[in-house]
Formats: structure tokens, C-alpha cells, sequence
């Protein structure tokens, strides 16, 4: 997130040297990021597992992905670092080839190693590593052969890095903690309300992505009126994107809404998980024109290096959301409706915090500081 806004204000200000150090900065800082993370998730694997609320069968098999998923954490990180790069020089076909072609060797290797080979859980991490490796490797190739190409940072390009980072970190840690609590009350809950709230999640994510293709160029836009110091093209950029992005909620939204009690159908026969998902999936609709609108936000405020309200905001939110997960986790009565609740008062604080400061004009400061 942080080397899209460098490399795009960069280029804007036409400092090459200065964009192409970004990018070095980016892969030097994934591989390490990526090997802390690979120690950190083996050796936490089991725990975490039992404190999400992981028992038995459920517990083996949680650990045994996550363990062989560490495999992959810096090819993952890689790949982050390269879609940065790209999408900072506004290149946004080359990352989507990329992933079409990693996901296409994930599903394959998924069929193959699970159905075929019957490795299981296992077969089911072996694949998405196989596929994070292939990922980095591409988009490696892709960054060498890139107009603007990657050159060795120096320590300033590095600690500027590490600054943006460290925010963004906090923020993305805390929206992990609040889709995390939402798993963790709902295996408490029961098998059944476990599973329908993981194919509602899954679909929310893929929801969420969806808009997220309105945030990056949002993101790239916006670093690059800051570039070339036009204030006015920013707040235009912003203006638009959050209307398209308000429209595309509502659609999703009542396409959620209405195939919800369809949707579930694709991932399990068992009746009892369908209702469960139905449900969530019905909550899920009716928040998206909320998350489509702080998503939009996400890219506005990246874009203009405000990185610490996008912490603030997360945090905020968390803090919002803890007591209502915690009635929800008291009267189990709530069940999936109110897990569901609470992740939506958590999006609807974040998205008022950011949208406040969008519309104040506060981001202003930071961006045009320089």
C-alpha cells in the first residue's frame, strides 16, 4: 500500500531515481517481513488455533495448514511488494494477468492434490504455496522488464518505507483482530454457525475486493494530483470515485441480498449451515453500500500519505466492536445475526471517521505539507 503512494507521487514529480529506489525498498522489505512472518506463524500456529476456539479434528487440521502456509510467506510478500511497483506506475492489467494466472494454478493444484492425491488439508496449503511462488516469480519477471525498474534503496528510502508501513501494519493487524473475533465468537457458537459464517466471510472478502477495484486507481490518482501539486484534481478524484463506489455498494448489496438463500448452495448440502449463511449473508447486503464507501476511503486516504488516520480509524473501530462481539459471545441467543451486527458497527464507525476527514479536508494537511 505504501510503495503504490510512493511510487506514484514519485513519478508525478519526476524523480525516477527516487520511485525506482521505492521499489527496491518494497522487495527488500517483503523478504524480511515475509521470514518474520513464516517464524512467527510456526511457532504460534498451535496456540493461536486453541485460542480461536480450534478443538480436535478442526485444531489438527488448522495447524497443519498453517504450518505449511508459512512455506509461503515471502513469495506472498513478494508479491505485494510487485503489485505495489505496478500499480504505482498505474499498471493494473499486469497484476490482474498475474492473478488469473496464479489463481488458475492454485485451483488446478487444489483439485488435483485433494481430490486426486487425497492429501487433504495438506494438499489444500500445498497448492496455494505452489501458486504464491509461482506469483512472486511473475511478478519479479515483471518489475525487471518494467519502464521504471527497481533500484537498490538507500537507508532513507528504507526508513521512509518502514514509516508509512508501521501505521498501515497497525491498521491492517486490527482489521485481522475484528474478522478473527467475528471466527473466534462464532466457533463458539456451535459447527454449524462456524461454517455458514466462513462462506458468508468468504464472500464478504470477495465483495470487498470487488470494490477495491474503485481504491487503487483512487489511490494512484490521488498520489499523483499530490505529485504535481493539483489540489483540485484530488478532491475531484475523490468525488467521483466515492459516488461510483456508493452505486456499486447498493448493487451489490441487493444482489446479496437477493441470492442469498442460493449462494450458500455452492458451498455446502447441509441444511442447517445454508440457513446460518443465509442470514449472514442477508446482513452482509444490506452493509455493503457502508463498506463499498470506506473501502473508496481506504484508497483516497492512501493515496494522500494519510496513513495514521487509516490506523486511528481501525483501531477506533476495534475498540467500538469488542462489546458488542462480547454481548454477542454472552447470549448466544444473538447467533449469527448478531455476529454479523458487530462486524457492521465496526464498519460503520470506521467508515464515519474516515469519511469526516475526507470531507473536512483534514488529509490536506499532510499531502500539500511538503
Amino acid at each position: 500500500m505504501a510503495t503504490v503512494t510512493l511510487v506514484a507521487q514519485r513519478q508525478a514529480e519526476n524523480d525516477i531515481g527516487g520511485a525506482r529506489r521505492s521499489i527496491g525498498a518494497a522487495y527488500v522489505t517483503s523478504i524480511l517481513v515475509g521470514a518474520f512472518g513464516a517464524v512467527v506463524i510456526v511457532a504460534l500456529a498451535s496456540p493461536l488455533t486453541s485460542l480461536l476456539g480450534g478443538k480436535g479434528l478442526v485444531a489438527r487440521d488448522a495447524v497443519t495448514y498453517l504450518e505449511i502456509s508459512s512455506i509461503g510467506m515471502i513469495p506472498l510478500v513478494t508479491t505485494f511488494a510487485g503489485t505495489g511497483h505496478l500499480n504505482g506506475l498505474g499498471n493494473t492489467k499486469r497484476p490482474f494477468a498475474i492473478a488469473l494466472a496464479s489463481n488458475g494454478i492454485n485451483i488446478v493444484l487444489e483439485i488435483l492434490l485433494v481430490y486426486v492425491v487425497h492429501l487433504g488439508i495438506a494438499g489444500s496449503a500445498w497448492g496455494t504455496v505452489a501458486a504464491q511462488f509461482a506469483a512472486a516469480g511473475l511478478f519479479v519477471a515483471s518489475s525487471l522488464r518494467a519502464q521504471v525498474r527497481p533500484a537498490r534503496p538507500r537507508r532513507s528510502d528504507l526508513a521512509r518505507l518502514a514509516r508509512d508501513g508501521v501505521p498501515l501494519t497497525i491498521r491492517t493487524v486490527a482489521l485481522s483482530v475484528a474478522q478473527l473475533s467475528c471466527t473466534a465468537v462464532a466457533a463458539r457458537l456451535g459447527g454449524a454457525i462456524l461454517a455458514g459464517h466462513q462462506i458468508a466471510l468468504q464472500i464478504w472478502m470477495l465483495l470487498a475486493l470487488t470494490v477495491d477495484a474503485l481504491a487503487v486507481p483512487a489511490q494512484v490518482f490521488v498520489s499523483q494530483a499530490i505529485g504535481t501539486r493539483d489540489r483540485a484534481k484530488a478532491i475531484d478524484v475523490g468525488r467521483r470515485t466515492l459516488r461510483l463506489g456508493l452505486g456499486v455498494g447498493v448493487a451489490l448489496g441487493i444482489a446479496t441480498v437477493a441470492l442469498s438463500g442460493v449462494l450458500p448452495a455452492a458451498f455446502t448440502e447441509d441444511p442447517g449451515v445454508r440457513h446460518v449463511a443465509t442470514l449472514a449473508l442477508i446482513v452482509c447486503g444490506i452493509q455493503q453500500p457502508i463498506a463499498a464507501v470506506a473501502f473508496v476511503l481506504d484508497g483516497l486516504l492512501l493515496g494522500a500519505s494519510d496513513f495514521r488516520i487509516l490506523r486511528t480509524a481501525m483501531l477506533v473501530a476495534l475498540a467500538g466492536f469488542a462489546p458488542v462481539a462480547a454481548i454477542v459471545l454472552r447470549w448466544h441467543g444473538l447467533g449469527i445475526v448478531g455476529v454479523w451486527l458487530a462486524l457492521s458497527f465496526w464498519l460503520l464507525v470506521r467508515t464515519a471517521i474516515l469519511l469526516h476527514r475526507w470531507v473536512t479536508g483534514g488529509w490536506e494537511t499532510r499531502a500539500f505539507a511538503r
